[in-house]
């Protein structure tokens, strides 16, 4: 059996100042995206959703994200899936990004609301076919008797729909606006760099060290 506590890791691949930062969370955020993309890393575009619900019970799931801008995050989603549910009841969450390659975590967290029903009709249809009929064939988080459940609806939407699916009155996009963003990179000796951009009273971000 492994010994998982003795599983160590020396991070040195590079190093996070403030000297070398944007004052700028989201081009700091972009210039990481960018990297890890051009690093070929595998899904540079997948992060962490953490959500809580009514109970305060938390949950997490990996979604991809689909666009960022001064406005903030953005995924798309079945409205009716946990996850869903959740953000209607508690609509503040956080989102995680994990580059392993490059040694880089990228926290987010903020107020999450729908996207307007024209950039979610937008989006639907820039998605291959299967997709969007795999949109309307399953019932997310839903309990199903088995995998057939699946193939079957997708079958009976196919037909239904061809080569036009409608986006789902239950699926679209979510938004994230940031109120908090960590950048952390990985250092030797787990002496990490950790820098937090919060908003302060004017709307402005401030920039702060957190020991790691």
């Amino acid at each position: 059996m492994t010994d998982l506590a003795a599983l160590r890791k020396s991070y040195e691949r590079a190093e996070l100042s403030e000297d070398a930062s944007h004052a700028d969370p989201l081009r700091q955020f972009a210039q990481w995206l960018t990297e890890a993309i051009s690093a070929q890393i595998p899904e540079p575009n997948a992060m962490t959703l953490a959500t809580v619900d009514c109970s305060l019970r938390p949950s997490t799931r990996v979604v991809l994200i689909k666009g960022y801008d001064e406005s903030g995050i953005t995924w798309f989603s079945n409205y009716n899936s946990r996850k869903g549910q959740e953000l209607a009841t508690n609509p503040w969450a956080a989102l995680q990004f994990h580059w392993v390659e490059l040694e880089r975590v990228v926290r987010i967290e903020g107020r999450v609301e729908k996207v307007s029903a024209a950039e979610s009709d937008a989006y639907f249809a820039s998605r291959p076919l299967d997709s969007r009929i795999g949109a309307w064939a399953s019932p997310q988080s839903q309990v199903i008797a088995s995998r057939s459940v699946l193939v079957s609806n997708a079958a009976r939407y196919g037909a239904r729909f061809l080569l036009h699916p409608p986006r789902p009155p239950h699926w679209g996009g979510y938004r994230l606006q940031p109120d908090s963003w960590e950048f952390w990179q990985g250092r030797k000796s787990r002496l990490h760099d950790r820098l937090r951009y919060r908003l302060d009273s004017d709307q402005c971000w401030i920039r702060e060290r957190l020991a790691p």
